[in-house]
């Protein structure tokens, strides 16, 4: 007999795990299909979790080799990368099984396996042999996330030629690696395997990294990451990648069409992502697409089959788990009757190198390009007493308020920190804040949030510290 839900999600990410939790909080009958054997998606299998612990773990080395600076001695540090990689897969493992965990608490019927619309209300589940199971649903959630791009006639191979997924989980730390992309996923991951003994280099073919970012805030990003040996090349094309026996070529041809040989032994190519949908079967069930491969819906979520919804990365919008989140649960409320919302306006983002970088909001060149007066208030983490305190100053606050009514627009900060502290002003922003909201807010001593408040006083021209 078929089972028959309320709900199914297909998809077992950040997007679909979530709103398959909140589905059954509000009494509906759901299932969840994931094809990976593990829940979680791509960020906890393959992406933010590992990401970020390698990130921690590659820093704390990086720390270690200069403790005797600071009167701690350490004799016969060294690396052990297997060890390395074993406490990262400890994390993804321990957060898996939790999510598998918060199914069986929610009484969610999951369903390993390949999940595919046979009709707007039927789905095919087929398993590792193939094997077919048919089951049948009121409403269809699809949140299947991305999957990495590469660039024309270049194969991912995850031993040489590697996306985000193979820069994980690399046998040994490369002489040389090259990284294609000066966006998030990119430098996150440079900077993993710069601390741990790689000469790495950035190739971007615009003039800026970090695309969309503020650009002051980029510009100074730039300065820090090349202070601790990144190296770049910007406006820059990648015309082919070519293995030999040693090594591989990278060809390049810079903004004049001067060409150039760069050598390297691995290269990890991150130059954006992809809605991964190729299995879901809606092409002929005619739901609409896009040019670049999303799901077309509306305010509701809606595609263009009414009870067949779509979420996360298969849609317009960021990429990023908390966006698909928020997304989960907005759905989730809509389809039990409820008013679910997302504001696009406050989506923060971070990028967890060191220091941090994180955002909120417009930045400079997007209020310009909508003709929108603002007013500027920046402070500085070399005034700021705890950053001073434990030798972590790079880096500033800038806050964007509009000029009449001082409403904060945007905020964007750089220093150590910066992924936690943007959380206050994505509240503060939510809540409607002026920048002399945030300025008249107490802030405790000494703590890197401080800045927050300063910058806040700087908008009005009246920090105290700087």
């Amino acid at each position: 007999m078929t089972d028959k839900f309320d709900a199914t999600v297909i998809g077992g990410g950040p997007a679909g795990y979530v709103c398959a939790i909140r589905l059954s909080q509000l009494g509906l009958k759901t299932a969840c299909i994931e094809s990976r054997k593990t829940l979680g998606g791509t960020c906890l299998n393959v992406g933010c979790i590992p990401s970020k612990s390698l990130l921690n773990l590659s820093e704390n080395f990086s720390k270690a080799k200069n403790f005797q600076k600071l009167g701690i001695e350490i004799e016969g540090l060294k690396l052990n990368l297997d060890k390395m990689m074993l406490s990262k897969e400890k994390a993804v493992t321990n957060l898996t099984k939790g999510v598998e965990f918060l199914f069986k608490k929610n009484k969610i019927k999951y369903f390993q396996g390949t999940g595919s619309l046979k009709s707007k209300n039927s789905i095919s589940i087929f398993d590792e042999k193939n094997n077919e199971t048919l089951i049948e649903s009121k409403n269809i959630i699809l949140c299947t996330g991305s999957e990495p791009l590469s660039l024309p006639g270049i194969k991912f191979d995850e031993e040489k030629i590697v996306s985000s997924t193979g820069a994980l989980s690399l046998k040994k730390v490369p002489k040389k690696l090259v990284i294609v992309g000066g966006g998030y996923i990119g430098l996150e991951m440079g900077s993993v395997w710069s601390r741990l003994g790689s000469e790495v280099q950035v190739i971007e073919y615009l003039d800026h990294i970090t695309p969309g970012m503020d650009k002051e805030i980029s510009m100074e990003f730039m300065k820090i990451l090349s202070k601790q040996g990144i190296k770049f090349n910007l406006k820059t094309k990648v015309k082919s990648i070519k293995k030999t026996k040693k090594n591989l070529i990278i060809e390049t041809s810079d903004s004049n069409g001067k060409l150039d040989n760069i050598e390297c032994d691995v290269v990890l190519v991150s130059v954006g992502r992809k809605p991964f949908t190729n299995k879901l079967n809606i092409e002929n069930l005619g739901i609409e697409i896009d040019k670049k491969g999303r799901i077309k819906v509306n305010n509701k979520f809606q595609t263009s089959i009414s009870n067949i919804y779509a979420i996360g990365d298969v849609i317009d919008g960021p990429m990023l788990a908390h966006k698909a989140e928020e997304e989960g649960i907005a759905v989730a409320e809509i389809i039990a009757g409820q008013s679910g919302h997302v504001n696009y306006e406050v989506i923060p983002g971070v990028i967890y190198t060191f220091p941090e970088v994180a955002s909120v909001g417009k930045t400079e060149e997007q209020l310009k390009n909508d003709n929108i007066n603002y007013k500027i208030g920046k402070f500085p983490f070399i005034a700021n007493s705890r950053a001073k305190a434990i030798d972590q100053q790079e880096g500033f606050v800038k806050i964007l308020a509009d000029s009449k009514t001082d409403k904060v627009l945007g905020v964007h900060i750089i220093g150590s920190h910066a992924g936690e502290m943007i959380a206050e002003m994505s509240v503060a922003m939510e809540f409607g804040a002026s920048s002399e909201d945030i300025a008249r807010t107490c802030h405790a001593h000494p703590t890197f949030s401080e800045a927050i408040k300063e910058a806040a006083l700087s908008v009005d021209k009246r920090p105290i510290h700087s």
